[in-house]
């Protein structure tokens, strides 16, 4: 036994051959990031994310965002992407509050502090239908839902306001996790009450509450069903990417009401993607998105050569900087029976860090053509790590078609890692 894992060491850090070279002239087919060209028609723009802790990935928010959107959409809670909806238009507040309201500390960092703040001073120098709106389309928290619509029952009705608050008093993002199915299920019965007040008392409360405040008040409290059921199911993953995509439905519609036509949304690879490639077996968002909307969803993916990211230790809980490779030059003999990573390989000559692939312009290539209708493994990496991922592309990629997943990829050769403020 000692020799076969001797054996086995061996072999994994002999390095395989790639017969991948670098595509020459391959500088016609990419663009820099901020002059990437949507299609016209596009309705829904999904923003990639290989890592969640790259600050290259949390950047191109902002680069991708100049593409003539004004409403932006993130992985994020939806109650609490109404706070830093809140900030950026109003002023009020400091950046890091309302990005620590999300909850999720994969986004307490500078760059997506940066960011928020970007919205904030680019809202308070333009007119109001060139003002950004901010949403988060998940539901992984209850507390600024709570609040919201906790806040629209004191307008309408101080009663219901008392009555419900203490019905909800179980419910918080710190008290979630510990809560009995029997108590998930009176949480349950409570939000279908609300549900059911509010639509009843539709034209009522309307009439004492502005029309937008009555309709996330009704999204706020679905937002907080769809976190019970969760909870409920033996399908989690399956069940919150059509929520992801359900809620990101709503924010389209909503929007477009009011004459915004265009929509970005920032996401996990895994929920952009339109092919559901993830080996769970899930349907992805990405996937529910291309058969609403069809060619009006254009989804971009991102990847890298090289990528020190920071994300979870899957043993400890506490947060390190990983290093992982993605082409087919450093591979080793176990990684190249897999299939590897073409795409990246095939541009690993430009001398620019961060570059746009358009496939529609790649395509024109044979060689690049072959390459992106190709199945190969792409950067796909969530916020847990564990050491001995590296071992093997299997635990840090997903196996894909890159022209049936995405439109377009975003590359970064040599990708940082964010870090976590305290």
């Amino acid at each position: 036994m000692k020799r076969l894992l001797l054996l086995l060491l061996l072999i994994m850090m002999v390095p395989g051959c790639s017969n991948v070279e670098a595509v020459e002239e391959s500088e016609k087919y990419i663009s820099p990031v901020e002059k990437l060209d949507i299609i016209d028609g596009v309705r829904v723009i999904g923003l990639g994310e290989a890592t969640h802790g790259n600050v290259e990935f949390q950047q191109l928010k902002k680069d991708v965002e100049n593409e003539d959107v004004h409403v932006f959409v993130l992985e994020g809670d939806f109650g609490a992407g109404q706070l830093i909806n809140q900030f950026i238009l109003s002023g009020e507040g400091a950046a890091k509050d309302v990005v620590s309201a999300l909850d999720y500390d994969i986004y307490k960092t500078e760059e997506m502090i940066e960011f928020v703040q970007w919205m904030h001073d680019y809202n308070m120098e333009v007119s109001e239908d060139e003002k950004i709106w901010f949403y988060g389309n998940d539901m992984q928290r209850y507390d600024a839902s709570k609040q919201k619509v906790l806040e629209f029952y004191h307008l309408v009705s101080e009663e219901k306001a008392a009555l419900y608050r203490e019905k909800l008093s179980l419910i918080s993002n710190q008290t979630m996790r510990d809560l009995t199915e029997e108590e998930l299920r009176q949480v349950m019965e409570t939000l279908e009450e609300i549900s059911s007040d509010l639509i009843e008392n539709e034209q009522s409360y309307i009439e004492r509450s502005p029309d937008e405040q009555y309709a996330f008040a009704l999204q706020n409290t679905k937002v907080m069903k769809q976190r019970t059921e969760l909870f409920l199911t033996n399908n989690y993953s399956q069940l919150r990417d059509q929520y992801l995509a359900e809620n990101l439905k709503w924010i389209v519609d909503y929007e477009r009401s009011r004459g915004h036509e265009k929509v970005l949304v920032s996401g996990h690879n895994g929920h952009i993607e339109k092919t559901s490639a993830n080996a769970a077996g899930y349907k992805s968002m990405g996937n529910y998105l291309d058969e609403l909307y069809g060619s009006e969803y254009f989804a971009i993916g991102t990847d890298f050569l090289e990528s020190e990211f920071q994300a979870k230790n899957g043993n400890t809980g506490k947060r390190e900087v990983y290093k992982v490779e993605n082409n087919n030059e450093l591979v080793t003999a176990f990684q190249q029976v897999e299939n590897n990573n073409e795409l990246v390989t095939a541009f690993q000559q430009v001398e620019d860090n961060v570059f746009y692939v358009d496939f529609s312009q790649a395509s024109k290539s044979e060689e690049l053509l072959n390459i992106i209708s190709s199945r190969q493994k792409m950067g796909n990496i969530g916020d847990e790590f564990h050491s001995w991922y590296k071992l093997m592309k299997r635990f840090y990629t997903i196996e894909m078609i890159p022209d049936e997943a995405y439109d377009g990829v975003i590359i970064v050769k040599k990708a940082t890692p964010t870090k976590i403020m305290e």
